[in-house]
């Protein structure tokens, strides 16, 4: 890791649970690894032949544990600790609250039914998956078909022991939840009939092991629509438990209140933009999307080619061999309808711009190909406590990059980038509604397609459905995007003014990119030694 800016070494306190004090549980970074491995080993449900158990009696023997683990993190003696050791306890202190507010507030095996889901057809480009899942998912984009088939045939074997189990622990009340966890349950039954093709008949057994899976999902799905016209509650947080948990969990120095404005500023902010890129740009020829297969591919490579050519020639980032493959593995085949939804109405006009949040993949590569010294740092933090980071800087790196240079001469293309914004603060906002009780997830979604620059958001589409389930599910996941960005911001305005003459664009993505994939307040304190008054 590059050298830290020289700091005051700070003191960690923290209180002890109820119960007492524990005894001192250690004084190093060695010992407090050892801590969290273990600590890892806790957090999962006991398991029986790969089946976790999230009864109610499971889940509360759990619960009534966690005091005890917080108890013996707080004992450590961190005096003397340079600021990465004590970041890295501070992520472990995130982890434990997100499995306490798990408990007190969000019981997601009693209140959605989506937690059941297993099947996970294709890779995230975030550290984990976006959003909540129980253990024992099925990440079938690990696996080598047909070669692989009986390790995935002993996977999918256990769906229907999960879903026979799920009927018991879902005892929640939250219409919205419910009702998008059945369409996504029915989609499980869809996935494995795509497994059953892509395995090409090669294991009899296999098919077997789908048909039986395929039966148990419809048999939950029917349950839970049997169940829906029961549920009734609201399934957003409240503003007071969404605000603990922005603080507590994702380290945000953020609430509810601070959101809703940062977001409707970027609304504003990328209206007004894209107006006047509009106006400056009258008279150019329209922007359509490109309509050929060979065009498609090739502008994408292209698009590939001219990134990597820009931040070499610019000298954004240390340039690593592993960037082209990991943009290059993102290439997507064409499609005679033409855009299916919002994100591909840009990318069939200008594939050039989505390699800037494409930054995601070469974060990937790099946690696989260099991953931090810090255990702590090199698994994926649960509770998608990462996004800060990982949404917020590819969010950033689209305007960043077009401030910087990247799309000079592209004037159709700059409104892109504002559209862009303006989605995702228009969701942003949705969000944060739901939460507050005061819309349903039908109302977020309406006002998300309103709100969405040229009507390329589809009223009641896959899309819009998919994303507010995923911000009603995970809180401050929506809002990270524009959030996060803004923290960014933050964070390159204070490093430059605490490097000086030394700044350059190159050291402080560099020095970014060595903290890992945490927090952005964490990141904050680490870059410029100021320890950020909220933690």
């Amino acid at each position: 890791m590059r050298p830290l800016i020289p700091t005051a070494l700070l003191l960690l306190t923290a209180c002890a649970q109820p119960g007492g004090p524990a005894e001192t549980e250690g004084t190093t970074h060695d010992e407090l690894v050892a801590f969290y491995q273990d600590w890892r080993a806790f957090h999962a449900p006991p398991a029986t032949d790969g089946v976790y158990d999230y009864s109610a009696s499971a889940m509360a023997a759990r619960h009534n544990a966690l005091p005890e683990w917080q108890a013996r993190l707080a004992s450590f003696d961190t005096t003397g600790w340079p600021i990465p050791a004590q970041v890295d306890w501070h992520l472990v202190r995130a982890e434990m609250n997100g499995l306490d507010f798990d408990h007190r507030v969000m019981q997601p095996w009693a209140n959605n039914p989506a937690w059941y889901v297993q099947i996970w057809m294709d890779q995230s480009d975030t550290p984990e998956h976006e959003g909540p899942l129980a253990y024992g998912f099925i990440d079938v984009w690990k696996y080598d078909l047909p070669s692989q088939a009986s390790e995935l045939e002993a996977a999918i074997r256990t769906i229907p022991a999960v879903l026979a189990a799920a009927p018991t622990n879902l005892t929640g009340n939250q219409q919205d939840l419910w009702r998008m966890g059945l369409a996504v349950v029915r989609d499980q039954h869809d996935d494995l009939e795509r497994i059953r093709a892509m395995a090409d008949g090669a294991s009899p057994t296999l098919s077997e092991a789908i048909s039986e899976a395929q039966d148990a999902t419809m048999a939950f799905a029917d349950w839970l629509e049997a169940e829906l016209p029961s549920k009734t509650g609201s399934s957003g947080l409240g503003i007071e438990n969404y605000d603990w948990y922005l603080k507590n969990v994702h380290l945000s120095p953020y609430g509810w209140a601070e959101e809703m404005q940062i977001v409707q500023r970027e609304l504003a902010r990328s209206y007004t933009a894209l107006r006047l890129e509009e106006n400056n740009n009258h008279g150019l020829p329209a922007q359509n999307p490109i309509d050929n297969a060979a065009d498609f591919e090739r502008l994408q490579n292209l698009a590939v080619d001219d990134f990597i050519a820009f931040f070499a020639a610019k000298d954004i980032v240390e340039m690593k061999p592993y960037f082209d493959p990991a943009l290059r593995a993102q290439v997507r085949p064409f499609s005679p309808e033409g855009p299916q939804h919002f994100f591909y109405q840009v990318i069939y006009r200008d594939p050039i711009i989505m390699q800037t949040h494409w930054y995601h993949w070469i974060d990937l590569e790099r946690m696989r190909a260099e991953p931090h010294p810090s255990p702590i740092r090199a698994n994926p933090l649960l509770y998608n406590i990462w996004d800060s980071r990982s949404e917020g800087l590819a969010t950033a790196m689209e305007e960043m990059m077009m401030h910087a240079g990247f799309i000079d001469g592209r004037p159709r293309s700059r409104e892109l980038i504002w559209i862009l914004v303006a989605q995702r603060a228009a969701r942003a906002i949705a969000g944060l509604r739901m939460h507050s009780n005061e819309w349903t997830l039908q109302e977020a979604s309406d006002y998300a397609v309103e709100w969405t620059p040229r009507g390329w958001m589809q009223p009641n589409g896959q899309l819009v459905g998919f994303e507010q389930h995923l911000y009603l599910m995970q809180p401050g996941y929506g809002t990270s995007y524009l959030t996060g960005k803004a923290q960014i911001e933050t964070l390159l305005a204070e490093y430059q003014h605490a490097t000086g003459q030394d700044f350059t664009i190159r050291r402080f993505f560099d020095h970014m990119n060595d903290t890992g994939l945490i927090p952005a307040a964490l990141i904050q304190w680490e870059m410029t030694g100021k320890r950020p008054a909220h933690l």
